[in-house]
């Protein structure tokens, strides 16, 4: 029997559908619906997956870059040591940055999903919000500066003329964060006998059964000694009320207290009272989270940065001392109140201006 032409052709389309395959995608044939007429219906479906080759480009891709990269890293570090420190903690630090963000991410959507304030998450994830935050804030002068074109040379000169000013603590050395720490807590020591004196001056303000031991207090300071908890809870009803509570704290007194938070007190006073009053009072919600945690819950890095976020620097301590002076403060923040605020921001001179000395002798 002879084969007409047109049945070849359809014969043939019908092997090339089934046969064909392109860009990784397969092409095939149904079979015949039930009760068809003699026309034969086709139906093509799409079945894609991943090209191999396009995997194994990437790959190889990947590599040589990774490659590269390296050779390059090897030398600026053989040719250009000094360079070498500067890119490598740039790139270590955008890598920080880039985890912190994806961290924070997933804070936020589990707030969202939970519908949690931020003085309901466990205290690894509110100091996480917090520092990141305060990064954020002076991270944008850093960041306006490099809008307008050919900027990033500007920036470059910047970041390395004054890496403590313009950069954050992802792009520091491990070295240049322990040297910044202690600047930092060097200006803050400038005002320590300022606030004393703050404290003296107040005395015959509060309450006659009160004013003997606030002022047997501030002289203990000022000799040296290293109040106990008992001696600062004695007066802590005087910080919820006139003369020193929160919203009756003079101005000059407000100004110095910022210092010791790292707040610029180069503001007016209504504006530097509800800042403080903030500070504060995250403060105290983090001192709730971490007194829940416990104090054995945090690593040495971690015990160390609370220390120096509360007033102690750190960096000469053993992780025991730490631990002891962290659970001293925890023992008084505990037990305040939020109205109590002002005792808080006091307590970072009281408890940590003499702490050094008292485990010396």
């Amino acid at each position: 029997m002879a084969l007409s032409w047109a049945g070849v052709c359809r014969g043939s389309a019908l092997v090339f559908l089934c046969r064909r395959r392109s860009n990784g995608v397969t092409a095939r044939l149904c079979t015949p619906m039930p009760n068809a007429s003699s026309r034969i219906s086709l139906t093509l479906y799409r079945l894609y997956s991943p090209s191999k080759a396009r995997l194994g480009l990437g790959s190889r891709v990947s590599s040589r870059l990774n490659w590269v990269n390296e050779k390059y890293e090897r030398f600026l570090k053989r040719r250009f040591p000094r360079f070498y420190v500067l890119y490598h903690t740039l790139i270590t630090g955008f890598r920080l940055l880039l985890s912190d963000s994806m961290e924070i991410k997933k804070i936020k959507m589990k707030m969202y999903h939970n519908n949690l304030d931020v003085h309901e998450l466990p205290y690894h994830d509110m100091e996480r919000l917090r520092q990141f935050r305060r990064d954020v804030i002076k991270a944008i002068p850093l960041m306006l500066i490099s809008i307008p074109p050919f900027a990033n040379y500007l920036v470059f000169v910047l970041m390395y003329l004054f890496p403590r000013q313009i950069l954050i603590r992802h792009f520091w050395t491990p070295e240049k964060q322990v040297e910044f720490e202690g600047v930092y807590h060097a200006q803050r020591c400038q005002h320590h006998a300022e606030v004393l004196q703050g404290l003296v001056r107040a005395v015959p303000r509060v309450r006659k059964e009160k004013q003997s031991q606030l002022l047997d207090l501030c002289n203990k300071v000022e000799n040296g000694a290293h109040p106990s908890v008992t001696d600062i809870q004695a007066v802590r009803t005087l910080f919820s009320g006139p003369p020193l509570g929160m919203k009756r704290l003079g101005a000059y007194q407000m100004r110095l207290l910022s210092t010791q938070l790292f707040l610029t007190p180069r503001l007016p006073a209504f504006l530097i009272r509800h800042r403080l009053n903030g500070h504060a009072l995250e403060l105290l919600q983090l001192d709730r989270a971490l007194n829940s945690l416990g104090v054995l819950k945090l690593s040495e890095a971690e015990l160390r940065q609370a220390c120096y976020l509360r007033g102690l620097l750190a960096s000469s301590l053993s992780a025991k001392q730490c631990r002891e002076w962290l659970m001293q403060w925890l023992q008084l923040t505990s037990r305040l109140k939020d109205s109590e605020t002002s005792l808080l921001l006091h307590s970072l001179v009281l408890l940590s201006v003499n702490y050094h000395k008292s485990i010396h002798h």
